[in-house]
């Protein structure tokens, strides 16, 4: 997204951004007339055609012979944004607020486009780079004209749009990557680094505004874009050459690796002790990646001092990492990056680092001593926080607490945090609030200062000698404004310290140039058993489809292990299969948090764990077809997944016969397999016996593999183990077995 004063500029000025017009709607044209020659941008894959007067009036990929421009729309490519006008004689014209003066004649001289604007003096100039897959832009100098009469000087710049284009909506808009796409063609504006301000906007005429800009208080010169222009299946080659080219993170090199549909056992309290046995579960479950927690190493974030329970710090690390890689499988790491604890050094050495975040600047109204417990400030910001745990204010070397405001007073105050000393301060000393998160065992970091890198670096080193090989970047949300930018630059300092480069990188929240580190989207924070159905369907589902758009899968996790109990039925193999079978719809990994306790105690863990692998399975060895793939994303159906032998699968689809609730002593799902009615049950909390009723039909009963299973009679009445999941096949109608299964008790 644009930086806010950007935003509002776009919303709300006169100019209607840049004089956007349809001229056969209005029929009006405000660019004036000039007899230039068009300035044509082209490529093997595109011709660009730029007017004269300012606009892009064509854009044509070849191989299709598409036109992707919106027809009748005048955009200006460039703009200059001021804050507000600053040239004497424009502040005497127009009023005090943002301003966007648009471009109004655009020449061409070798590989350099001159633009000049409409009531300014600048003339920008644009280095062109006209490669193969792509064509680059870079603002790379600002030249200016001062009239010899008036009250003249060289005025600011506060933003500058590069790149504009009136683009036709298609059937597909990749809202991260920043692509509209459909079978015929694909138009893309991509950044080259993080300062680079890239986004699209819905226009009321139906068309996509795409947009490349940069913010002079970021970067104003080097902020480059890439434009391409090519059928879909082109993109991905074009963007990597993009990556190539500029140094990049090598997003489609990830997203093309074998590695990258591999779905992770994220381990819990894990220790050198006990990682054979989070392997023997991650076996079963057929994961082949393994997730660290940097909270089961680490006392803190920041500076990852190592708990007493690693007391010979990295090697012990290491023990763990080896173990996974002996198992055969590929160890990641799941680190917060963008923010310190508490209790970490940076907070808590005497004297709190003058690099933590800061927010909501104030200034002392009367002398503050050593004891006081009420602080007078000037004037209390208006978003001062104020959730426990936030009312953190960082004065000298002193970190205060505060209970309340009263007026201009912070009362109730707590001298002395963290082990800093209280002191004394003059009237007109100015301080701040702590930039404490959202989750007060946290403190956010000045992302303009030396701190994030010195973070990053020691991140790095524990990564590469514990040899880790892909990373989780979660609290990617924790970083100051503006957020499109903070985002990507905190994660682009940890990974260029990240070597070898990860396989993949998944995180918590993403941005622009993001999608370049980024190359699986996040994983969802734990669902309730009784919920993840619902969960799945309002969120998961609708990441999935919305991230393939952006040639990227989601993580369908973070799963949870829990065993049933008295207030929960715990997680079943019909939650696992419901999840699994949508994740290889989307082509997308799960995820699979591993609390021993809850493993050790759960009688459906087996089961549980198969249901994964099975699916794990045929994801990667690509044995569901895309027709079933496409039946399997339908959100209200589910399906169940057996394999009849190595490497071959057979899909059915299957409907809950009994109740779901945690006092149920019996999960049973109905579907049918070469004309026969058939069961799949199982006792979701332990081991006993059904009795059912046969009705004169006859019954046969299998496990999951097909392999018969004995057993008894009472009677008229068949008594069959109640335990791990079974099938019974029958020729008895629907309507009765639902009947049955939904009287019958587990004895």
């Amino acid at each position: 997204m644009l930086p806010e004063r950007i935003y509002n500029a776009v919303l709300s000025t006169g100019l209607a951004f840049l004089l956007c017009v349809t001229a056969s709607a209005r029929g009006v044209d405000f660019v004036h007339s000039c007899a230039g020659e068009p300035v044509i941008l082209e490529n093997g894959r595109m011709k660009l055609t730029v007017n004269p007067d300012g606009y892009a009036e064509s854009l044509v990929c070849k191989a299709t012979g598409e036109e992707c421009l919106e027809d009748g729309v005048r955009i200006p490519l460039c703009a200059v944004l001021q804050d507000r006008p600053y040239d004497n004689e424009n502040f005497l014209m127009f009023p005090a607020k943002p301003r966007i003066f648009p471009s109004e004649k655009i020449t061409r001289s070798g590989d350099t486009l001159y633009v000049e604007f409409k009531d300014t003096y600048d003339i920008a100039v644009i280095a062109v780079d006209v490669k193969d897959d792509y064509i680059g832009f870079s603002l790379v100098r600002r030249d200016y004209r001062i009239e010899d009469y008036g009250v003249k000087r060289k005025t600011e710049i506060d933003g500058f749009s590069m790149i504009q284009l009136p683009v036709r909506s298609r059937e597909h808009f990749g809202e991260w990557l920043n692509t509209v796409w459909d079978d015929r063609a694909a138009v893309a504006v991509i950044g080259t680094e993080p300062a680079s301000m890239i986004d699209t906007f819905d226009e009321t005429g139906g068309y996509k505004r795409m947009y490349a800009g940069m913010d002079a208080d970021i970067k104003l010169f080097g902020a480059d874009a890439a434009l391409i222009v090519c059928p879909p299946d082109s993109l991905l080659d074009c963007i990597a050459s993009v990556e190539e080219d500029y140094g990049m993170p090598r997003g489609v090199e990830s997203r093309r690796s074998r590695e990258y549909g591999y779905s992770y056992y994220e381990l819990r309290d894990v220790t050198p002790e006990n990682i054979d046995e989070h392997i023997s579960f991650a076996r079963a479950g057929g994961f082949r990646t393994m997730v660290v927690y940097y909270t089961d190493f680490a006392s803190s974030c920041g500076h990852y001092l190592w708990k007493d329970s690693f007391p010979c710090g990295i090697e012990d690390l290491k023990k763990i990492t080896g173990k996974i890689e002996d198992a055969g499988m590929i160890p990641g790491l799941h680190i917060h990056y963008s923010k310190v604890s508490v209790t970490d050094p940076y907070m808590c050495g005497g004297r709190p680092d003058p690099r933590i975040g800061h927010v909501n600047p104030m200034m002392l109204a009367r002398p503050l001593a050593a004891d006081d417990t009420v602080i007078h400030v000037e004037s209390v910001p208006s978003g001062l926080r104020m959730e426990d745990g936030r009312r953190l204010v960082h004065i000298g070397d002193e970190l205060v607490s505060f209970g309340s405001v009263d007026g201009n007073c912070l009362k109730g105050c707590v001298r002395g945090l963290y082990g800093s000393v209280p002191s004394s301060y003059l009237q007109g000393t100015r301080f701040s609030q702590v930039d404490v998160d959202d989750w007060s065992y946290f403190i956010r970091i000045d992302q303009n200062t030396s701190i994030q890198k010195e973070i990053a670096h020691r991140l790095g080193g524990i990564y590469g000698d514990a040899g880790f090989r892909f990373v989780y970047f979660d609290g990617a949300e924790d970083v100051p404004e503006p957020y499109w930018y903070n985002v990507s630059r905190s994660q682009s300092a940890v990974y260029d310290e990240l070597q070898p480069a990860p396989l993949f990188s998944e995180g918590a929240l993403k941005s622009h140039y993001g999608w370049h580190i980024l190359t699986r989207g996040n994983a969802f924070d734990h669902f309730p058993p009784e919920k993840i159905r619902q969960a799945m369907k309002r969120y998961t589902l609708r990441c999935a489809e919305k991230t393939a758009d952006d040639f990227t899968s989601v993580n369908f996790g973070w799963l949870t292990c829990l065993a049933p109990s008295e207030e929960s039925i715990g997680m079943q193999p019909d939650m696992y299969e419901y999840v699994c079978s949508k994740a290889v719809a989307w082509d997308c990994p799960i995820s699979l948090v591993g609390i021993l306790e809850q493993m050790e105690h759960h009688p459906r863990m087996a089961d549980n764990l198969e249901v994964i692998r099975r699916w794990e399975e045929a994801k990667l060895s690509d044995a569901i077809a895309p027709e079933q793939k496409e039946m399997l994303k339908d959100p209200d159906r589910e399906f169940i997944l057996f394999g009849n032998a190595p490497g071959e699968y057979c899909l059915y689809e299957y409907h809950m016969l009994t109740t779901d609730s945690p006092q149920s002593r019996l999960r049973a799902f109905l579907f049918v397999r070469d004309g026969k009615n058939c069961v799949v049950y199982w006792n979701p909390a332990g081991d006993g016996t059904v009795s059912l009723d046969p009705h004169g039909y006859g019954f046969r009963l299998t496990d999951m593999d097909g392999k018969r299973v004995p057993f008894g009679k009472d009677g008229d009445r068949l008594v069959l183990p109640a335990g791990k999941r079974l099938v019974l096949e029958t020729d008895m109608p629907e309507d009765m077995l639902r009947d049955l299964f939904a009287g019958d008790e587990v004895e």
